[in-house]
C-alpha cells in the first residue's frame, strides 16, 4: 500500500511541473495564465504567437505524462510496487497537471499529458488517439473540438488496446475529467464562438 501511495505522490509532483509557465519564463514570453484562455498549455502559447514555445510545451507536457507511467512500469513494478501502481501513476500525473501544487493548483486542461500517458500505456493507443486529434484539427482548425473528439475516442480505443480493466477505467476517468475541463469550450462551440486557428497567408 505504501508503494502505491509513493508512486501516486511522485507522479503527481511530476505532473505539477507546468511546462507552459517554465518555457514562457525561459523564453521571455508572457505568462500564459494572463492572456487568451489563461490556460497554461501549448495551445495558449501558440495563441500568444510563439510556435517554438508551443512546441516545447507540447513536448514537455507529453513527456512528463509518458515518463511517470514508463518509470512506474520499468522501475517501480520490478521493485515490488503493486500492479495498481500503473493506474495510480497514470491518473496522478494527469491530475498533477490540472491541479499543480507548485502553481496554486491552477493548471492546464491536460490534453498533452493525457497523450503521454496513453503512449506509455500502449503506443498504438496513443498513436490512434493522436490521429483522431490531428484529423479533426486539420478539418475544423478548432483545437478544443479536436481535444473533445480525442477524449471521447480514447476510452473506446482503450477497449481495443488495453487488456487491464483498471487501466481502461483510468483512461475513461481521464476522458471524463478532460471533458469537464473543456466545459467553457463546449459552451462556446454550441454558441459558435470558439476560436478557429486560421492558416496564415503570404
Amino acid at each position: 500500500m505504501m508503494s502505491l501511495i509513493l508512486v501516486a505522490v511522485a507522479a503527481y509532483l511530476i505532473g505539477s511541473l507546468s511546462f507552459a509557465v517554465v518555457v514562457s519564463r525561459l523564453m521571455g514570453l508572457p505568462d500564459p495564465r494572463t492572456f487568451g484562455s489563461k490556460n497554461p498549455g501549448a495551445t495558449n502559447i501558440l495563441r500568444g504567437g510563439s510556435r517554438w514555445g508551443a512546441a516545447w510545451v507540447l513536448l514537455g507536457d507529453t513527456f512528463k505524462g509518458w515518463f511517470a507511467v514508463w518509470f512506474t512500469a520499468a522501475v517501480a513494478l520490478p521493485l515490488g510496487a503493486l500492479p495498481q501502481s500503473l493506474a495510480a501513476a497514470s491518473l496522478a500525473v494527469f491530475i498533477g497537471h490540472g491541479y499543480p501544487i507548485f502553481f496554486g493548483f491552477k493548471g492546464g486542461k491536460g490534453v498533452a499529458t493525457a497523450l503521454g500517458v496513453l503512449l506509455a500505456l500502449n503506443p498504438v493507443l496513443g498513436l490512434c488517439t493522436s490521429i483522431v486529434w490531428v484529423s479533426v484539427m486539420a478539418v475544423t482548425r478548432i483545437s478544443s473540438l479536436s481535444a473533445l473528439c480525442a477524449s471521447v475516442a480514447a476510452p473506446l480505443l482503450g477497449l481495443l488496446f488495453l487488456q487491464d480493466g483498471l487501466l481502461r477505467l483510468t483512461v475513461l476517468g481521464m476522458a471524463v475529467i478532460l471533458l469537464a475541463h473543456h466545459h467553457s469550450n463546449i459552451r462556446k462551440l454550441l454558441n459558435g464562438e470558439e476560436t478557429i486557428f486560421r492558416k496564415k497567408t503570404q
